[in-house]
């Protein structure tokens, strides 16, 4: 429908405002605890623990992966982007078909 489109535009516009607020690294604090609920439930209990060791790990493997090639190194920035873009476009678009 037409108020979900708006909805799924109006999203992608807050998502994108924060990310240039805050840094690309606070974009893995919007998804990781999305997909953690997905995973575990919704006992926050269990979700706000998971989702802060989550976070960690994924940062971490983010910079580890940044750092893998072997004469230059990747932004830590432009990894975090390029593996958060489609996660959160599969998200809205997953949320907007069922």
């Amino acid at each position: 429908t037409h108020e979900s489109k708006v909805m799924l535009i109006a999203c992608a516009l807050a998502v994108g405002a924060a990310v240039a607020i805050a840094g690309s690294i606070a974009f893995l604090g919007l998804l990781v605890p999305h997909y953690v609920r997905l995973l575990m439930g919704f006992d926050n209990r269990v979700v706000l623990p998971a989702s802060a060791l989550c976070g960690g790990v994924m940062l971490l493997l983010v910079a580890l992966f940044s750092d893998l090639l072997p004469y230059a190194s990747l932004p830590v920035s432009m990894v975090t982007a390029s593996l958060g873009g489609p996660l959160l476009l599969y998200a809205l678009l997953k949320g907007q078909f069922k």
